[in-house]
Formats: structure tokens, sequence, C-alpha cells
């Protein structure tokens, strides 16, 4: 049985995290257009790439300067907050369902219900949790996922002028199963981006405390086992740094996936057709044969930007948001390590 304190911890935790999310998710929101529109584009988006003979000559964005300019100069600000809305519906049951199901598990492995004694686990275990946990959370908010890449994929002009008119399309052309396309490599990507996130998270925090405990104790008899907030955000941006890298091209996937078959106006370029891949090794095969590495890792420039600044906002919503929910002068502040990171973002999350 859940202590109640831990209950109303967790709940605390799940309510702070969605709405510290869904703020990161608004500030960050322009550099994550950026990092969509460039995976959804077929041509080369970086200028050097363009003198290859072997790629298309034609490419709307070829650099994060230029797409912004671009962006600016056809859509306005606006542009830059594209299938926003999406977004935050999808951070906050994302961020609600990952905390519950992540603490229940680490409860499960430690046989305690007490934060404190997670820190404790292997990092082969808290990789585990931290897979099964993304993977629970992105099966239940994904559709907003998917209308969020739609959205802000699309431009000017628009194919779809509002939400309910994309759902409405893809419920008439792809059916529901629509609504999960491309869940097949979201999971795939979700096990090790989660699993790396996690991992590495727990094991950054020890190599700190460890660090802490042998610098404190050449100054004093006290130990080091608390981290600063920086200490923590510095953990928190290097773990979504190391998966970011090692997984972006299983997210670049995901989005063709995504849009595959939908609607795209010729100035955006070509658009990827319906059942252009077979799956996700033939997806992979394809994108690394017509478009090279660099295609594997369109977006991880905006992408690998996005997470300080994310995290950084977050870390400080999170802060601010725990202190006017439980304004108590007794309470002692507790950043859990899942909400360092904007993944999905999520996944870039």
């Amino acid at each position: 049985m859940e202590e109640p304190g831990q209950l109303k911890r967790a709940l605390l935790d799940a309510s702070a995290g969605a709405i510290a999310g869904g703020i990161s998710r608004t500030v960050t929101s322009p550099l994550d257009v950026i990092k969509i529109r460039f995976q959804v584009q077929l041509e080369p988006t970086a200028s050097w790439a363009l003198i290859r003979r072997d790629l298309p000559g034609s490419s709307k964005y070829t650099g994060m300067f230029q797409a912004t300019k671009e962006i600016f100069r056809e859509e306005g600000l606006p542009g830059f907050w594209r299938g926003n809305v999406p977004a935050l519906l999808m951070v906050m049951p994302y961020t609600a369902i990952q905390f519950a199901v992540l603490h229940k598990l680490k409860t499960f492995v430690s046989g305690s219900s007490k934060t404190a004694d997670h820190i404790n686990l292997s990092p082969y275990l808290s990789y585990i949790s931290g897979a099964l946990a993304g993977c629970a959370a992105t099966v239940g908010s994904y559709p907003f996922d998917l209308l969020r890449t739609i959205l802000a994929s699309q431009g000017e002009p628009k194919i779809y002028p509002n939400m309910s008119s994309a759902i409405f399309d893809i419920l008439r052309t792809r059916g529901f199963r629509g609504l999960y396309a491309g869940l097949s490599p979201t999971l795939v990507e979700i096990i090790p981006y989660a699993g790396l996130q996690f991992g590495t998270y727990d094991t950054f925090k020890r190599w700190c405390m460890a660090w802490n405990n042998l610098r404190s104790s050449s100054i004093s008899s006290t130990t080091g086992d608390s981290l600063s907030s920086f200490q923590l955000f510095i953990c928190g941006l290097a773990a979504g740094t190391c998966a970011k890298l090692v997984c972006h091209p299983l997210d670049v996937v995901k989005k063709r996936f995504q849009i595959e078959g939908l609607q795209r106006h010729p100035k955006y370029g070509a658009r990827v057709e319906q059942c252009a891949y077979r799956n996700l090794f033939d997806a992979l095969h394809r994108i690394l044969k017509s478009e090279g590495w660099h295609g594997l890792y369109k977006g991880i420039v905006p992408s690998t930007i996005k997470a300080a600044p994310a995290g950084a906002v977050t870390f400080v919503a999170y802060e601010f948001t725990s202190f006017l929910l439980q304004p108590n002068p007794d309470f002692h502040f507790y950043f859990p390590s899942h909400l360092l990171h904007n993944s999905f973002f999520s996944l870039d999350f």
C-alpha cells in the first residue's frame, strides 16, 4: 500500500511536472518546429550537402538561421508555435503516466516507496524502469504527438486549419489506426532513449555524489550526498544529450511514418508517399541510401540546442510550481530525474 505521504508526493510531482512540461514546451516550441520541418524534408537540410551530385538540389530549408528567417517571413511569429496545442495536450498525460509508472516500478524493484531509496538501484534496473515508464507514457499520449507533428510540419498555406480537421482527415483516410501511425518505431526508440536517459542520469548523479563526498571529506566531516540544483541540471542535460545523439535516427523515422501519405504544399519539396516504407529497417535503409547519413540526423542541431533551455525552463517552472502547490516551510525540494528533460519529449519527445 502506498504511504499517504508518498501518494501526496506523487500527485504533487505529477501535477507540477505536467505544468512545468507545458511551460517548457511552449517556450522551446520554435526550436521544435524547426526540428520537425528538417526531419520531414526529404531534400538536404544543410547547404554543404547540396553540392553532392547524388542528392536533390532544391531545398526549402538549408540551415537553422535560413529556416528561422523563412518561417518568420512566410508565417510570422505564430508559425513558430504550430502544433503547440496538441503538444501541450500530450505533455500533461505523458508526464503524469511516466512519473506514476516509474515510481511504481522503482518501488517494486527496490522494495521501498521512499524516493531516497531509489537512488541505490543498479544502472540496469534504472534503465529498465525508465524504458517501461517511457513506453507506457508514449502509448497513452501518442495521438497528440502525431497531431503535433502534422500541424508543425505543414507551414503555409495550411492543409489543416486546426486540430479537429486533422483528426477527421486522419480517421477518414487512415482509420483509427492512423492515429497511431509510427507507433512501432516510436516504441523501438523509447526503449533505448528512455533507458539511456534514466540510466545515464542516475550514473551521472552517482558520479556527482562521489565527487561531492570526496570534496567534502577534505573540508569537513559532512557528506556530500545532496546535489545542488545546478548539478542536477548538468546531469540531466548530459544524459538527455547522450540519449538524443544515439536515438535521433529513430526519431526521424518516426516523423516520416507520422506524415506518410498526408498532403503537403509543393513548395516544401517532395512529400512522403503512402506506404513509402515497409517497416523500420526499410525506412532506415531507404533514408540512408537516398539522403545519406546526414538524412538520419536531420534536425539534430535544433534538437540538441533545445535541450539546455528546455531543461532549465522545466527545472525553474517545476520548482516554482511545487512551491505554489505546497507552500510548506518544511518542504524539502526534490526534483525527479524524468522531469529534467523535455522529452516529449520528448522523445523530443
